[in-house]
């Protein structure tokens, strides 16, 4: 919405939960556009997101009273943690794990980040998750990120890891 008169207002937000205060209501407030309705929206596309901070921006329209809503998605580590039940990531990764993750949560998690990478496989995208649960001090199915890396790129799981991008 870059034509004039238009507004573009980014925050971030918690999934699920955004209200009517700081930031989202100070910064519609003056456009004079129902903030209680797009309170509703964020609060309805970023429920996936619930307890995680999500980036979003609000292109508001003045003129018109409407507004369209664009959810970012969270931070690969959030998501990493989300998914562990954990509420932050390792002091000493390698030392400490907070958990382990499953082929389908990283895979998953993959698939909802693929259009934010530059990468050029769904196999790359896989890596680079794995690369951010070793940061977190995560294993995946009781291994070492690293190693999975190196199965992968040895072609050991290849019949689940489909070129999907």
């Amino acid at each position: 919405m870059s034509e004039k008169g238009k507004v573009v207002i980014k925050a971030l937000v918690t999934g699920g939960s955004a209200s009517g205060g700081p930031p989202i209501g100070p910064a519609v407030g003056p456009t004079g556009i129902n903030i209680k309705d797009v309170v509703d929206a964020i609060n309805e596309k970023t429920m996936i997101f619930k307890g995680l901070t999500v980036p979003i921006r609000i292109a508001c329209d003045p003129g018109t009273k409407g507004f369209e809503i664009f959810i970012d998605t969270p931070s690969t580590a959030s998501l990493l943690l989300k998914e562990l039940g954990a509420e932050m990531g390792s002091k000493s990764p390698g030392e400490e794990i907070v958990g382990n993750l499953t082929m389908d949560q990283i895979m998953n998690i993959a698939r909802a980040k693929r259009d934010k990478f530059l990468e050029k496989t769904f196999k790359s995208c896989v890596k680079t998750i794995l690369g951010t649960a070793l940061s977190i001090g995560a294993t995946v199915q009781g291994k070492n990120p690293k190693d999975i890396q190196k199965a992968i790129d040895n072609g050991e799981y290849d019949s689940i890891i489909k070129e999907e991008l």
